[in-house]
């Protein structure tokens, strides 16, 4: 598998090959690649990487899956071409069902390139609902969604460009995203590479944007969504959607039904995935470039300092106004209407 290298952007666009499953897991750990749809497809292909290879398919599945635990779409791609693989495998020969599981893994990919185009228009038409008048949308984001997370244009970014082309973008908010500045680094950069009007922010700067009026909506992605409509998504949308709430601003969640997980009954039965003190503790702005720190950065705190460094929050479905997915937008957010409008999709999770 050949991957873009996502700890070196902004500032090298480089290639990262990975000849077998434990170079894909440690390229998901370290973030070299990265962002629930992508993690599917990385899932699918590693999968198919394994069968190519003759290797135990279902352990390298398993692998996979516990690779980022929050991340519900990397189980789904992996499982569902250990299947594919499987059921060929018992008519077939290694070399035909291998070729089975590659052909599944390149479906999962043209399905989510689909998706993401049905949603942004779903989310296009969304905004022009909540946010009727002209002068344009000023959005604020959180973390990456767009084609560095995507077979396609992205998830909530995909809205946000959309939006920019028919040209109802007034501005976007990029969040920094601490402490790995995946808004810094790839929001900026994608933002940047298509023309769009935005501006990057400090995470902490975010409520006094809200207070001035600035922000129209907040429109995020999610790495898992519970049967309840409970929100997994990178650090610190939680506290987006308390301020949006209390400012009286749409909070939308943007995701493809694979990220539904119906087998997670709640926002409190998600796993969070907890990572390295060192993030916390020293500061790089390239992810996985060595530096002075054991971790690799700039030391930011004194010796022996303890960092409380989860990768995600919840945010509860009372505080979601809709979450938009190909299949359609629920609003309100509630367990009843997930069920329904998943159950149009052959592709929800059941963990």
């Amino acid at each position: 598998m050949v991957l873009l290298d996502q700890t070196r952007l902004p500032a090298e666009e480089a290639e990262l090959v990975c000849a077998d499953v434990p170079a894909l897991v440690r390229a998901i750990r370290t973030l070299a690649v990265r962002g629930a749809p992508l993690l599917g497809i990385a899932g699918a292909y590693g999968v198919a990487l394994a069968a190519a290879r003759g290797e135990d398919v279902a352990q390298a599945a398993e692998l996979l899956e516990q690779a980022r635990p929050t991340a519900v779409n990397l189980g789904y791609g992996a499982r569902r071409v250990a299947r594919a693989y499987e059921e060929a495998a018992g008519s077939g020969s290694g070399p035909e069902a291998a070729a089975v599981a590659l052909a599944e893994a390149r479906a999962l990919h043209r399905e989510d390139a689909e998706a993401s185009g049905r949603m942004a228009q779903y989310g296009l038409e969304l905004l022009a609902e909540l946010l009727p008048g002209g002068g344009g949308h000023r959005l604020l984001t959180h973390c990456n969604t767009g084609a560095l997370v995507s077979g396609g244009a992205g998830t909530a970014f995909a809205v946000a460009l959309r939006a920019h082309r028919k040209g109802s973008l007034r501005h976007l908010w990029v969040d920094e995203t601490r402490p790995l500045l995946q808004g810094a680094r790839l929001t900026a950069y994608e933002a940047g590479r298509n023309g769009m009007p935005y501006s990057l922010l400090t995470d902490s700067a975010a409520g006094s944007l809200f207070a001035a009026g600035e922000v129209d909506a907040v429109i995020i992605g999610a790495d898992r969504i519970a049967a309840d409509g409970s929100v997994a998504n990178k650090v610190g949308s939680y506290p987006l959607a308390v301020l949006a709430k209390y400012h009286h601003v749409p909070f939308v969640v943007v995701a493809p039904t694979t990220t539904v997980d119906l087998g997670t009954v709640d926002g409190t039965s998600i796993v969070v995935e907890q990572r390295s003190a060192t993030e916390v503790t020293e500061f790089t702005s390239k992810p996985g470039v060595r530096g002075g720190g054991e971790g690799g950065g700039t030391v930011v705190a004194p010796p022996g300092t303890k960092a409380y460094n989860p990768a995600f929050d919840i945010t509860p479905p009372e505080l979601v106004t809709a979450i938009v997915t190909e299949e359609g937008v629920i609003s309100p957010v509630t367990g009843v209407g997930l069920a329904e409008l998943c159950a149009r999709s052959s592709q929800v999770t059941i963990s």
